[in-house]
Parts: structure tokens; C-alpha cells; sequence
């Protein structure tokens, strides 16, 4: 990256975007902070950090000694991932709102931001790297630290967006950054990462979609349709899950738990299996549609990817197979080394050729 640039910076005020901010200014570049509020329906609620979060943004910009500012983008993260959020669940999917945030509100509505600020590049605290290639083509790479890499959520993102990025964390351990802000004594150093999604906060997940999707109480079935219990609304539940089914005992008397199996819509039925290792919670082929590559193009077909299903998961070994499905565009088939445990519908599905995050698209 040449030296000297006008960085805008996504602060956060968590510890890795406090030194991603730290190590651009040390580089020489003009930096200037932003926080982004993208939730205030529960600005008073116990639940939401969003004003803690604003202050240590502020206080970490005061000690690195740069200019900052807060937006506000609470209307367009409503509109453009919160709605599909709910609908999404509504259809009885798990979405993953991050990867929506990234693509539509950091590096959408925070970068058109930034422009008008006079940016040459914007910067977040994300754990990935990002090179230029043939033609200055930009290219997502895994983070050093692959315990903490984000690519997962970046897959999203289009060249226009990746070309003026730049992640600092990249090269670092997640050790290393907390080193360097308690060095550098940075108010966020010991501050615990958020976990889980961003406007829900540590409140109980059910009870947040309550106040949003109403409950539609049905049976709770075994595969051969032997009611066991009633769930309160297959919106609440996810593929794979084993807590809050209120099902502790068992037919048999086993006392394996139970989980997630599948969703009969039409029915409104849960279907739950018995045993981690139940062959309806295993699938060796996964299906694919809205798929986005970040070069442009979709990877040769006759190669061997990775793939992850979910965050942090290891890249499992699949081969892809393209199949037409008329005005829905491409669809992709994954075809899985080894059967995968809970492919849920509405999650991504991400690929990869070693370190180079190509792209993905949606479990169906």
C-alpha cells in the first residue's frame, strides 16, 4: 500500500479495529476513525452496547490521536439486512445477517460514507488480507491467524468494494493485537469480542424474534412422525440444534439427546433425531444458489475446493457441479468428500482454493 493515504477506519470500539486504526496511523497514513451505529431499537435495553461501544471508539481515537466521527446507518441496516433477516426466518432459513452486513453496510453504505470524507481507502478490524493480481484484480486471502479468520464473511464482496480495503490484522495473532493495545494503552485492550449477532446482543435469541415473528406452535415429530413434543414456531429453531426442545427424555430411554432433523413446513412439524450421529443430520451433497465469486468468474468445475459451511469450521473437501435453474440463475452442487453434519438452509456456503476465498453463495 503507498504511504501517506487518507484511511477511513470502521472503529468499532472493540480491541482489533482500535489497532488496525494504531498500525495505519503508525504507518504514516492520515486516519480517520468512524463509528457506525446500525441498531437502535433497543438503545435503553440492558442488552445493547452500541452507547459503551461509541464512547471507547471515541477514547481509543483520543489516545492513537486521530479525528473521528460517528454515522448513523440504523436505516439502512433495517432495510437492507434486518428485513431479510425476518424473512428469512419467517420461511422457516437460518440467514447469517453478518455476511450481509459486510457486503450492504461496511463496505456499502460505510464506503460510499467514507468517499465523501475524501478517502482514498477504508480499513476494518477483520481478521483476512486482501492482494491484487493480474490486472490489479483484488484477491481475498485467509488471515494469518486461521483461528480467527473472517474471509467467511467477506465472500460477499465485490471487486469495487475489495479494491480499496485493507485489513492491517491480517499478518497478526489475535494475541499480538491484544498485546499491542495494552502496550500502546488503548482503553479497549482487555475488552471481551462480541460474540453472535450484532443487534441481539447476549439476550436469548428466541426471545428477540418474538417481538418480530409470532409464535405458530406445531407437533415436534421422529422422522417416522411420532409426536415427542411441541415446538413453539419453526422460526425458532435451526437445523442441528440441540438446546431449549424441552425433550430431555426419550422413547427408548437411551438417554441420547436430541436434535434439529428437519422442518416440515406444509405440516408445521419439527423433526428431531435422536443422536449426534443420526444419518438425517449428515449430507454429502450440498446445494447452492445466489452465488457471488469475487473474481467475477466461477472456478473450473473439474477441480478439487474446500469448503465451509459455517465459521471456523475446517475446510472440507468437495468437488462443485453446475446445474441450470432457469430465472433463479446458477445453481451449484457440492459434491462432499466426507457427509457434512447440519447443512442448514439460508447459511453460506463458502469456497476456497487454499488460502484464496473465492466466493460462495447459500445452502437450499
Amino acid at each position: 500500500m503507498s504511504s501517506h493515504l487518507r484511511i477511513v477506519v470502521g472503529l468499532s470500539g472493540g480491541v482489533d479495529s482500535s489497532v488496525a486504526a494504531w498500525l495505519l496511523k503508525q504507518q504514516g497514513h492520515e486516519v480517520v476513525g468512524v463509528f457506525m451505529k446500525n441498531w437502535e431499537d433497543d438503545d435503553t435495553d440492558t442488552y445493547c452496547t452500541s452507547r459503551q461501544d461509541l464512547i471507547d471508539a471515541a477514547s481509543v481515537a483520543d489516545v492513537i490521536g486521530i479525528e473521528f466521527d460517528a454515522v448513523n446507518f440504523a436505516a439502512e441496516y433495517r432495510e437492507r439486512v434486518f428485513a431479510c433477516f425476518l424473512r428469512e426466518y419467517e420461511a422457516g432459513r437460518t440467514p447469517n445477517p453478518d455476511v450481509l452486513c459486510n457486503s450492504e453496510i461496511k463496505f456499502r453504505a460505510f464506503l460510499d460514507h467514507a468517499i465523501t470524507l475524501g478517502a482514498d481507502a477504508i480499513a476494518t478490524g477483520h481478521y483476512a488480507r486482501v492482494t491484487h493480481g493480474e490486472g490489479y484484480r483484488a484477491v481475498l486471502l485467509k488471515a494469518r491467524d486461521t483461528g480467527k479468520d473472517q474471509s467467511y464473511f467477506l465472500h460477499q464482496l465485490c471487486q469495487s468494494q475489495l479494491q480499496p480495503a485493507c485489513f492491517p490484522l491480517g499478518d497478526l495473532l489475535k494475541s499480538e493485537v491484544r498485546a499491542i493495545a495494552q502496550r500502546e494503552n488503548m482503553p479497549t485492550w482487555k475488552k471481551k469480542d462480541s460474540t453472535g449477532i450484532c443487534f441481539i446482543g447476549e439476550r436469548p435469541f428466541r426471545e428477540f424474534l418474538e417481538r418480530y415473528l409470532p409464535r405458530a406452535p406445531g407437533r415436534m415429530v421422529t422422522p417416522d412422525g411420532f409426536a415427542v413434543g411441541k415446538h413453539q414456531g419453526l422460526a425458532y429453531y435451526t437445523l442441528g440444534q440441540r438446546q431449549g426442545l424441552g425433550i430431555g427424555g426419550t422413547r427408548e430411554g437411551d438417554g441420547a439427546p436430541w436434535f434439529v432433523a428437519g422442518k416440515r413446513l406444509k405440516e408445521n412439524e419439527l423433526v428431531v433425531a435422536q443422536g449426534h450421529d443420526h444419518p438425517l443430520l449428515y449430507n454429502d451433497t450440498v446445494t447452492v444458489q445466489q452465488l457471488h465469486w469475487i473474481a467475477g468468474t466461477p472456478p473450473d468445475a473439474s477441480r478439487t475446493y474446500g469448503a465451509k459451511l459455517r465459521y471456523r469450521m475446517p475446510d472440507a473437501s468437495c468437488r462443485i457441479a453446475w446445474r441450470d435453474s432457469g430465472s433463479d440463475g446458477d445453481t451449484l452442487v457440492a459434491h462432499f468428500d466426507t457427509p457434512q453434519w447440519t447443512p442448514t438452509p439460508g447459511q453460506y456456503c463458502v469456497f476456497y482454493d487454499g488460502g484464496v476465498c473465492l466466493g460462495g453463495g447459500v445452502i437450499v
